[in-house]
């Protein structure tokens, strides 16, 4: 007879919740897929902004389209003032995921979009979304260091405007198109955390922010979106260890995590990873900062052999491993680096909105609403019997006030 699957308090793994056409994961192949399109192909030969486009509308743009895509992120740009107002009062020591998740909600006051829930109104939506998330993220940034922020640069794409916002300097051609590269690797992974919590929430018929909002909160936690900056955090403490190696050991020998590490879909190397591999190299070279590399090289070396001689041949370095380095190189700060997920992440989030709100993968829309099994006390079925306050205490021993 077989044994039932178990499938409650497992973080809902291996259980299939809804179809999507937008993104495919192979965990045993290594194989991540947009719309069709292997993510090695895009990297290589697509940029963020047609990403966008093809997460969107389900294909990739002509000429023309492109085109107009870009100028309608552009234009879309400009924060409303009392959003730049609100982030100034802010406490200086606040996270900027928080701050981050605090501000989705007012772009939602300044859209003129908001209530329009047409496919075209929510595409409108998100273009505002995709192009003033990083002008909020770097306007945060500059503002707790007490330092002047700096308007968009219409003249700049994607990556190299974020850049320009957050260090006052143009970055060189390379740093750029790695940027761009990080964020076609990171703008969607099917139903993780995040997009889950995005797709949940207006399944209920809320607004795109709502949504969004929630799953800024979903990518803050240190098993999600934060993880790059935890393995930054080891990088640096590992910097002048002269052992790394036996740093490794001596961390799986007491059972530790190593960050950066695993992944709940991956049973083989991450394939971004791979790619932010050969971009951390790169970068390291090129600013003189090529230890963050090294060390992470030999961290994922010794691991994997460890590893392998513990049975555990699915532990693989994930998109968060090489991602820290990278991100450490372009002067972006360790806590700034998931924010840096979600400016992203904001494409895919929204592509999944649409595809919930409008049913582009299922019959119809659904609200989410499982069930879930009572465990705690039951006193049958007329219920447990109420005692008032001064008897409880009384029963318990304390005298009544």
């Amino acid at each position: 007879m077989e044994q039932p699957v178990r499938i409650k308090n497992m973080g809902l793994r291996g259980l299939a919740v809804a179809d999507t056409k937008i993104s495919f994961i192979d965990g045993e192949k290594g194989i991540l897929i947009y719309r069709g399109f292997r993510i090695e192909d895009l990297a290589k030969s697509s940029n963020f902004m047609e990403t966008a486009f093809l997460l969107l509308m389900g294909r990739l743009p002509d000429k023309s389209e492109a085109e107009a895509f870009q100028r309608q992120v552009v234009q879309a740009r400009r924060v409303p003032a009392f959003v730049l107002e609100t982030l100034r009062l802010l406490p200086s020591n606040a996270h900027p995921m928080d701050v981050l998740q605090a501000t989705v909600p007012l772009l939602a006051m300044a859209d003129p979009d908001l209530r329009d829930e047409t496919r075209d109104g929510n595409v409108r939506k998100a273009v505002r979304l995709i192009a003033r998330l990083p002008v909020v993220i770097a306007a945060w940034d500059r503002i707790r260091k007490g330092k002047d922020i700096f308007d968009p640069n219409p003249s700049l794409g994607h990556a190299a405007n974020f850049l320009w916002m957050l260090h006052g300097e143009n970055p060189s051609a390379s740093m750029a198109r790695a940027l761009d590269v990080c964020l076609v690797l990171h703008a969607d992974h099917t139903f993780n955390a995040s997009t889950f919590a995005c797709r949940e929430v207006v399944s209920t018929r809320a607004h795109m922010y709502a949504g969004v909002a929630a799953g800024v909160g979903a990518l803050s936690g240190e098993l999600h979106g934060g993880a790059n900056a935890r393995v930054m955090e080891m990088l640096k403490s590992l910097e002048n260890v002269d052992d790394v190696a036996g740093w490794v050991r001596g961390r799986l020998d007491r059972k530790e995590r190593i960050m950066g590490m695993g992944h709940a879909v991956y049973k083989t190397t991450d394939p971004r990873a791979n790619i932010l591999k050969e971009i951390s190299a790169r970068l390291g070279e090129e600013t003189g900062q090529p230890q963050w590399w090294r060390i992470s090289k030999t961290i994922e070396e010794v691991a994997l052999e460890e590893l392998e001689k513990r049975g555990k041949k699915d532990i693989k370095p994930n998109v968060d491993f090489y991602s820290a380095s990278v991100y450490h190189v372009m002067g972006i700060p360790a806590d700034l680096m998931t924010a840096i997920f979600a400016l992203s992440r904001i494409a895919g989030w929204c592509a999944h909105i649409i595809e919930e709100k409008f049913a582009e993968a299922q019959e119809k829309p659904m609200l989410y609403r499982p069930t879930a099994e009572y465990v705690g006390d039951y006193c049958g079925l007329v219920g447990c019997t109420y005692v008032p306050p001064e008897e409880r205490e009384q029963a318990a021993g304390v005298p009544s006030a």
